[in-house]
């Protein structure tokens, strides 16, 4: 579902770049920027701007779910456990060879996260979610919205952050992308709703001494 919810993202980037800009229609894709950059080829393009989960965080204020949902149809209670809902930092990097053209794709996807902050099943076109989605539909997601925030990390982070990748800085943003609820679609149980509470009180007579 991450793979897909990234994905999805980077379909609509890429089509606007292509209208807006005349890009090539692959110029943005997922990668590990650890892997390096090569335009030979041995590594990720350095023609591209590189989308990669660089954290995963739990949206704790959204943790105390019920485990039940009420199908009112059927007149039963299904348990199962509540899903997890994960807010994800994810790096943007330009690395091209020629730093100005870095940071002029760059600008433009700033730019693009400026129009567009949300993504929903609704406002994305079809073909984002299928081009490229996981080949099984349990790892693609049905319903989903994905906000985006910018993200300004101080130079200590920026610093930790690139000595982990290797030492050597591109032009890059970094983003929150908040949030896709994880779940595996199994129901624990099945019991049938409360439809009717029958009393009967009766009051016992005090007896004589």
């Amino acid at each position: 579902m991450i793979s897909h919810a990234l994905t999805i993202v980077v379909n609509e980037l890429n089509a606007h770049l292509e209208s807006i800009y005349e890009m090539t229609p692959d110029t943005a894709r997922l990668g590990n920027p650890s892997d390096g950059f090569d335009s030979s080829n041995k590594g990720l393009s350095r023609d591209s701007v590189i989308f990669s989960v660089i954290n995963i965080r739990e949206e704790k204020t959204l943790k105390n779910q019920p485990n039940y949902l009420r199908d009112e149809t059927a007149l039963k209670a299904l348990y199962e456990n509540p899903p997890v809902f994960l807010n994800f930092q994810i790096l943007v990097i330009a690395p091209h060879e020629t730093y100005a053209d870095g940071l002029l794709l760059l600008s433009r996807v700033i730019r693009f996260f400026q129009f567009r902050s949300f993504f929903t099943q609704e406002n994305v076109e079809p073909a984002s979610i299928t081009v490229n989605a996981p080949k099984n539909s349990l790892d693609c997601l049905e319903s989903f919205k994905l906000i985006f925030d910018l993200y300004s990390p101080s130079m200590e982070e920026i610093n930790h952050l690139w000595g982990t990748l290797g030492g050597k800085q591109y032009p890059f943003v970094v983003y929150w992308m908040r949030m896709i609820d994880l779940k595996f679609k199994a129901v624990q149980g099945e019991v049938g709703l409360i439809q009717e509470v029958i009393h009967d009180f009766s009051h016992k007579s005090k007896s004589s001494d």
